[in-house]
């Protein structure tokens, strides 16, 4: 049966399930910061990139799930997010991106495909623009690309259980362990003006594209889901019923099953 978290009370309690061992876990240098990256399984690789302010244990159910697939699935904290530094530059998503190529390089990981979630869904639609021959395909989920398809921020419980859990655990996994308000006021400037591609930018993107979009997105108009969809030149638009943008932790099973599908179509 599909373990349902809607409201975020057991991740707040107690995060996302561990992650199994890893395979291989290092940190490469990358343009002023060291990005923590772990490996898991083998078969077809699948990159997962975490959404803005968390970091890949967040991906906790989605792991184990992709290994029994059969794949090799590669984790990597964002720079400043988890376990990865940063330097004193702001915050850019281009820049984020050039860390995961830095990881494929050091993993000599030709191509992949990648599962992105928020600002990690951002970076993976860019690595599909900027490098398209090492992307195998984007499976983008809860994020913008450009400033208006962001809704008006509103607190709820739901995210204000999400925002604790990860300052609990940015305390415990970085190397500036308090210095979280500051991280977040670096990453929301980051988040004001940044994605802006335009529609002509979409479509030059030449790799397989779903756009997932949940029912209840707190952050992400669902008319920007369908603009994304018609603007990227075949992708295809899931969704994802009963959700909010928490989907992996709320209804991984539901998540899980989209992802998988997609990743069958293209690797």
């Amino acid at each position: 049966m599909d373990s349902h978290d809607d409201d975020l009370v057991n991740f707040a309690m107690h995060g996302a399930p561990p992650l199994p061992a890893a395979s291989n876990q290092g940190r490469v240098e990358s343009d002023g910061a060291r990005i923590w990256y772990a490996t898991y399984g083998a078969g077809p690789a699948v990159i997962l990139l975490h959404g803005g302010l968390g970091h890949s244990g967040n991906w906790g159910h989605q792991v184990p799930a992709l290994i029994e697939a059969g794949h090799r699935v590669v984790l990597i904290d964002s720079r400043g997010h988890g376990r990865s530094t940063r330097d004193t530059r702001p915050y850019m998503y281009e820049l984020m991106a050039s860390d995961v190529l830095a990881v494929m390089d050091t993993l000599r990981l030709e191509k992949a495909a990648v599962v992105g979630w928020s600002d990690g869904a951002c970076i993976a639609l860019i690595l599909a623009r900027q490098a398209p021959a090492r992307i195998a395909g984007v499976f983008f989920f809860g994020c913008n690309m450009d400033p208006s398809g962001t809704k008006a921020f509103v607190p709820t419980p739901v995210v204000d259980r999400c925002f604790a859990r990860h300052a609990k655990d940015y305390a415990a996994l970085s190397a500036t362990p308090d210095q979280f308000k500051p991280f977040v006021a670096a990453v929301s400037e980051m988040m004001k003006t940044q994605p802006d591609y335009t529609a002509r930018d979409l479509a030059a993107i030449a790799v397989p594209v779903a756009i997932a979009h949940a029912e209840h997105d707190e952050f992400i108009k669902r008319e920007h889901a369908d603009y994304l969809a018609r603007s990227i030149p075949g992708a295809e638009l899931i969704l994802l019923p009963g959700v909010s943008h928490f989907a992996p932790l709320q209804r991984p099973a539901l998540f899980n099953a989209a992802a998988r599908a997609f990743l069958d179509k293209v690797i």
